[in-house]
């Protein structure tokens, strides 16, 4: 059974505490009590900032503190760094919705921690490189030739409000590229090797000197790749891929609500140059309950009962999500009062400790009575009005002698 694994994102809010360093355009900055600058103060532009706003003043930015247009300067290459890792969050929907809500320990708990150094930008912004200046603007070998992790892949889940309560356990078709089986993700026929790319000497690029930058564009012979394949696979044509469907065993905790994820390790897409496979989200989704309302980790319900029931209290059987409960409406109860079990709703995920069911009561008034149930409501309704009319005229006489 392929072992699953789940993570539940939980992020903690942080706070700014100080203002003692300056932005890339040498104004005051803030610092969160990680140390790290507001992202929206290092590209200087305002929260309310269009992607087009932030994408100008990043290519200004990128230009200005390039490490190769500024060799060995350490301060340089950080304003660059940090340039590189503000833009990347904040390009990104999800990523700056994460972070205007939670800042950089909200970043963290997300999975985004930065980037490790110049390799690491220069892979993960290719695309912003090229489409700003025309060309990549990798430093070094080629990260092209290098090992990536794989593509992560989504699955979209819906369960029962019952299987999302108590959890379950499933099991999901899910269609991608795997290795091809006849050459191994080689892409080679079999008994055959790629060889290194006699235009690119292996480092899928080509390079020329164009004012302070390396250009490096994409080798035409090998795309890229750094090798070539004289003799490609039939089966996957060279590609050492090819599309699959494959079921995953997901094991579903108690717990999850519509919008929760789940992360399976591994289980998606292979890396490319033996690197390791991408993962697998689960979103959860769930179904409506024709009973059962979920408030939180509490569920919520509404019993119907008689005007007699309320008034004079009594015993009624009350569904619970595991079984049927005794429950004992007091006496003179009102309509919207709530009756509490506790321990009887959801678990949560974070403590595993259940919510209650919240019961609320829906009194109805009789119909189809009998004349001899007409005849006891008459009485009952004179009494009441004598009673209720005596209490108005105390209130009344006691306003009126005040006066």
């Amino acid at each position: 059974m392929t072992e699953t694994v789940f993570f539940v994102l939980c992020y903690i809010d942080s706070f700014n505490t100080s203002y003692n360093s300056t932005d890339l355009q040498g104004r005051h900055t803030k610092r969160d009590m990680a140390g790290k600058k507001d992202y929206y103060e290092i590209l200087g532009v305002g929260r309310e900032a269009s992607a087009d706003d932030m994408k100008k003043s990043y290519r200004k930015l990128a230009l200005k503190y390039h490490p190769d247009r500024n060799p060995g300067d350490k301060e340089a290459e950080d304003m660059f760094k940090e340039a590189a890792e503000a833009y990347e969050v904040l390009r990104d929907p999800q990523k700056r919705k994460i972070y205007d809500r939670y800042g950089h320990q909200g970043l963290e708990g997300s999975g985004f921690s930065g980037f490790g150094g110049f390799d690491d930008i220069f892979s993960s912004m290719g695309d912003i490189f090229e489409e700003f200046f025309g060309f990549s603007s990798r430093r070094g070998g080629s990260s092209r030739s290098r090992a990536r992790k794989g593509t992560d892949l989504r699955y979209d889940l819906t369960l029962s409000f019952m299987d999302a309560a108590f959890g379950t356990e499933t099991e999901i078709d899910v269609e991608k590229m795997e290795n091809c089986d006849d050459c191994g993700g080689t892409g080679c026929q079999p008994d055959t090797h790629p060889s290194v790319c006699p235009q690119c000497n292996g480092t899928g690029q080509t390079s020329r000197t164009q004012g302070f930058f390396t250009v490096r564009t994409t080798c035409s012979s090998c795309q890229g790749k750094g090798t070539v394949i004289a003799e490609p696979c039939n089966s996957c044509r060279g590609n050492g891929q090819i599309v699959a469907r494959k079921k995953v065993s997901v094991n579903i905790p108690g717990g999850v609500d519509n919008g929760s994820r789940l992360r399976l390790t591994g289980e998606g897409e292979p890396g490319y140059n033996a690197g390791p496979y991408g993962d697998l989200y689960v979103f959860i989704h769930v179904e409506p309950h024709s009973f059962f309302e979920r408030n939180e980790n509490h569920v919520v319900c509404r019993i119907p009962i008689s005007m007699i029931q309320a008034a004079l209290g009594s015993k009624i059987t009350v569904p619970t999500l595991k079984e049927d409960k005794e429950v004992e409406v007091p006496k003179g109860s009102q309509p919207g009062d709530v009756i509490r079990l506790a321990g009887q709703g959801i678990p949560s995920l974070r403590t595993h400790r259940r919510g209650d069911q919240i019961i609320l009561l829906d009194i109805k008034t009789p119909t189809g009575l009998s004349k001899k149930q007409e005849a006891l409501l008459k009485d009952l309704a004179e009494m009441e009005e004598k009673k209720f009319s005596n209490k108005l005229k105390n209130i009344l006489k006691g306003d009126r002698k005040k006066n």
